[in-house]
């Protein structure tokens, strides 16, 4: 018996032995599922740049240890519970494999490179709770299986270019969504909600940039929690959904700009609409722009949640006056209701909402005067008033603005005189008064405001007296206008202290004598208008050494003398000459120059041949030692080549060039071999006597101090760094009367060559591919100047026309004349340079290219450069120089394309034109797709790179990177295609 039970007892621990056993190899079973697949995942991506996949080795054991994924703690049976790979640039397609990782509950992989579609397989993952895959390239539509994602409360497949419409099972059955972003794509059709879908949890609902049509869904009104509703940029109709909106006690924000909505009764009644708010006590934002929307301003919209900061109302049929009510809103920032059919006068009361910082009521038929309180609002950082029916003077109490930056009140009826206290405005910017009745001279406090960056207009008022001498100190300012007024006096030579001055026009006045030869040494002038005065004498010389100088009127004064067709004047014609009869040169419909015959030097030359000899006899001993010293003087001129005043050059072995070397092989320095110019020198074009073609960078010996400090610099610089994609130097020539840096001739010019001058035999002719190569080239030198180089480098005037192409359009970066050197790490901002004023010049960089925070004080640093890198991009794409941007559209390139950026149909556009100026012949073989894919890419990058704050730019490295990425999707794209083409 006892045998039997011990038998019994064997037999049973077997039994359980085994059972675990199985158990166990189960348990392993679905780890090594899960491992599987994401060796199939890893198996789909094609790129990655970061390593995030490093250690996803197979013989690791532990997948639980891979980077991006997180197992459960359960210790009898772990699985993967996690897979975050969110922003690591992976390329390639999202393997259906992931559908096997069946207890998955986050899956992450958004801010990568995907492409393909959606699998339809991720719809299988019941345990799923969030889903991101937004900042991709995914296409296709979203898979009709995510309606059965029961768990699912967060789902976000923004910025894709997803099509078709939004399946209905998503909304209706996924009834535990929280969060909805499927903005930035291309889906259509009308948003699928009815009476039987009903999303309770939902706070969060975000479909901007999209082609939805239809109306807002009443059903919607069932989302109860919802704080952010975002419907802005689709193609939506009906009337707002007031109905709807007054279910929504916790709206915080609420989009609906740019759509097709009108107001209640007929598009004639706004009171409904802003009545559904008022129980939103937490309510923050409201866009309604570009709707069409008419009916008046009622008088509720005072009874707004104070919590409200931003109102746009802009671009409707809104008229009527504005509700002195309005004023309640004592939280509101910002106010724009420009662009629309509002009459009556500015209310007093405006002033009471004291934490305003831009009021846009531009574009309306507002009259009356300006109310003197809107000078008690101490925030007030932009005020546009422009293009409105505004009469009397202007307040003085503007002075009170001490944040004022921007002021606009162009096109209006306004009266009286500049007022001086405007001088106080020590942060304004812009300052436009054109087109209004405006006399008096112009005050010189008002004349001084260094502070001005962009522009002062004056034109079109009658203003009169001398241009006062103030004026030249505005050396930030790139645009000054001051045509149709009645000016009188000369025009002061000391304008060429406005060194940052691009447009200048004196048109229209009674400005007399000569024009000042100083003018044509403002380095990046760009416009000049001079015409109808009564100015006199020649026109100077300089101007034709302008380099940026394309625009030129001198018509109807009184100038006399030769006109060359040289240089900046060779794309003049006739019409930049009208009403000067004394004028003469080689212009079609001009007067011909005729020399006059010289016959009174038959009289000369009897007295001088009489009563000359004693004279020359007594004269010649002194020209023979003169021209001894000369010679000594020539022969020490033509020994140039090294004697820099540093210890360092000597470590360098330069070849010995002379002064007279330098002369033979530019042709003397003649205007025929100038190939650019800037604020400290001129650039010539030669060829030395072995054929090597150079250029030579003469600089300025009149600016000595600026121009030492610019000279020991470049050099410095130069002969410690070595890169590929950085300008090398051939010689340096360091004589006190002469300094030049020898270079080699780039054969395609500059990049500002190529993108823009229609002269140039190159221009227009690159492609996607070569400009991505270029990008990725000057962002490989930047990075080693950032993080490799002997001496931490920061290039501080990186543009265009510093990025040169040699024969095979490698980029090289250049021009390191006001760079500057950090201490310690590449990443600090500290910088062990001299500090220059604005006044010699040196503003950190070039207008345009220049870091906002450089504006505030701050000092040069790695991530000034990194946002002159994107603006770079955007400017590539959108074919617009930054400068041209901040005085046709009074913002940053960053700005403007941002605000492009959201809306689909401008988008579109900036990348069709962007394709249109790019060479195509490839597209024409690979189709248009990919093109369009890396000019987004462009777009994204620039604007990550332009960011406001510094700290949240990209570093050089991470620019690279990306760079290089896009270069080799670019070239594995043509692999594929290449291959497909060959089957």
């Amino acid at each position: 018996m006892m045998c039997f039970f011990k038998q019994l007892t064997m037999l049973l621990f077997y039994f359980l032995v085994l059972v675990h056993s199985r158990v166990h190899d189960e348990e392993n079973i679905g780890l090594m599922n899960d491992k599987n697949s994401l060796v199939s995942f890893m198996s789909y991506i094609i790129s990655d740049p970061e390593n995030a996949l490093k250690s996803w080795k197979l013989t690791v054991v532990h997948v639980c240890d891979w980077s991006g994924v997180k197992c459960n703690n359960e210790s009898n049976n772990k699985r993967i519970i996690e897979l975050d790979l969110s922003g690591k640039s992976l390329g390639g397609t999202i393997s259906p494999a992931l559908a096997n990782l069946s207890l998955l509950q986050i899956l992450d992989l958004s801010g990568n490179l995907l492409v393909g579609h959606i699998p339809r397989e991720l719809g299988y993952l019941v345990h799923l709770e969030q889903l991101s895959l937004s900042w991709n390239l995914l296409q296709g539509d979203i898979p009709l299986e995510f309606g059965s994602l029961h768990n699912l409360y967060y789902l976000d497949l923004g910025s894709n270019q997803l099509e078709g419409e939004i399946p209905p099972p998503l909304l209706c059955n996924v009834t535990s969504l929280s969060y909805i972003d499927l903005s930035n794509n291309s889906l259509g059709g009308k948003i699928p909600l009815n009476n039987k879908c009903i999303i309770k949890e939902l706070k969060f609902f975000l479909l901007w940039s999209n082609k939805l049509v239809g109306q807002v869904p009443l059903a919607l009104s069932n989302s109860t929690k919802l704080k952010w509703l975002d419907l802005e940029s689709n193609m939506l109709s009906g009337e707002l959904p007031s109905k709807i909106i007054c279910n929504f006690p916790q709206l915080q924000f609420l989009y609906l700009s740019y759509n097709n909505f009108v107001s209640h009764d007929g598009n004639t009644n706004l009171e409904p609409f802003f009545a559904s708010l008022m129980n939103s006590s937490n309510f923050q934002e409201l866009e309604l722009a570009g709707n069409s929307l008419g009916g008046r301003l009622p008088h509720i919209i005072g009874n707004l949640p104070s919590s409200l900061q931003h109102l746009h109302l802009e671009e409707n049929l809104i008229h009527g006056s504005i509700p002195p009510h309005i004023a309640n809103l004592a939280n509101l920032t910002f106010l724009k209701l420009s662009s629309n059919r509002i009459n009556g006068t500015i209310p007093h009361s405006l002033c009471k909402i004291n934490r305003l910082e831009r009021m846009y009521l531009s574009k309306n038929y507002l009259s009356g005067e300006i109310p003197s309180t809107l000078g008690d609002i101490q925030h007030l950082g932009l005020l546009d008033l422009s293009k409105n029916k505004l009469s009397g003077s202007i307040p003085d109490s503007f002075a009170k603005l001490a944040q004022l930056r921007r002021l606009l009140l162009h096109e209006n009826h306004l009266s009286g005189t500049i007022p001086p206290t405007l001088g106080k405005c020590v942060n304004l910017e812009i300052l436009d008064l054109s087109h209004n009745k405006i006399t008096g001279m112009i005050p010189s406090e008002v004349a001084a405001l260094t502070s001005l960056k962009l522009y002062l207009n004056l034109s079109n008022n009658e203003l009169q007296g001398i241009l006062p001498l103030e004026l030249s100190k505005m050396d930030m300012v790139l645009a000054i206008d001051v045509s149709m007024n009645n000016f009188s006096g000369g025009i002061p030579p000391q304008l060429e202290n406005c060194i940052a001055l691009e447009y200048l026009n004196l048109s229209g006045n009674f400005f007399e004598g000569p024009l000042p030869y100083t003018l044509g040494q403002l380095p990046y002038i760009q416009s000049l208008d001079i015409s109808s005065n009564q100015l006199n004498g020649t026109i100077p010389e300089s101007l034709q050494l302008c380099s940026y100088l394309k625009a030129l009127n001198f018509s109807f004064n009184k100038f006399s003398g030769n006109v060359s067709n040289k240089g900046a004047f060779s794309s003049l014609t006739i019409d930049s000459f009208l009403g000067n009869n004394n004028l003469c040169g080689p212009f079609k419909g001009m007067q011909q120059c005729h020399r006059k015959k010289s016959y009174h030097l038959v009289f000369l030359l009897v007295p001088v041949l009489l009563f000359g000899t004693p004279v020359i006899c007594m004269c010649r001993d002194s020209i023979i030692i003169k021209s001894k010293v000369k010679k000594k003087l020539q022969a020490v001129s033509n020994r140039c080549d090294l004697e820099d005043e540093e210890v360092e050059t000597k470590e360098i072995k330069h070849p010995r060039i002379s002064y007279r070397q330098l002369r033979e092989a530019t042709g003397g320095f003649n205007a025929s071999s100038l190939i650019g110019s800037g604020q400290f020198g001129r650039v010539y074009k030669g060829v030395l006597l072995d054929n090597t073609r150079v250029a030579v960078k003469v600089l300025d010996a009149t600016k000595d101090n600026e121009i030492s400090w610019s000279f020991r610099r470049e050099c410095q610089i130069l002969k410690k760094i070595r890169h590929r994609n950085l300008i090398r130097i051939i010689t340096i020539c360091n004589k006190q009367e002469f300094k030049a840096i020898v270079l080699p001739l780039m054969s395609n010019g500059s990049l500002e060559r190529n993108l823009y001058d229609p002269n140039h035999e190159l221009s227009h002719r690159l492609d996607v591919i070569q400009l991505v190569r270029i990008c990725s080239d000057v962002a490989e030198g930047m990075c080693y100047l950032h993080h490799y180089s002997p001496v931490k480098v920061v290039h501080c005037d990186l543009k265009p026309s510093n990025i040169l192409l040699d024969d095979d359009f490698t980029a090289l970066v250049s021009d390191f004349g006001i760079s500057r050197l950090l201490k310690g790490d590449a990443n600090t901002s500290t910088c062990n340079s001299t500090s220059f004023s604005s006044t010699h010049g040196l503003l950190c960089g070039s207008v345009g290219y220049i870091a906002p925070e450089y504006g505030m004080g701050k000092q040069a640093s790695t991530e000034g450069d990194v946002y002159s890198f994107g603006v770079i991009l955007l400017e590539i794409v959108t074919g617009k120089r930054p400068t041209d941007v901040l005085v046709h559209e009074g913002s940053s390139l960053h700005e403007w394309v941002k605000r492009q950026y959201i809306q689909p149909h401008k988008l579109e556009n900036i990348v069709e034109q962007a394709l249109r100026r790019f060479s195509l012949s490839c597209v024409l073989r690979h189709g248009s797709k990919i093109w369009e894919d890396v000019v987004l890419e462009f777009i994204e990058l620039g604007l990550l790179c332009t960011q406001q704050n510094p700290s949240t730019r990209p570093t050089m490295l991470d620019v690279a990177q990306e760079m290089g990425r896009l270069k080799d999707y670019l070239n594995n794209s043509f692999i594929r295609e290449d291959n497909s083409i060959e089957k």
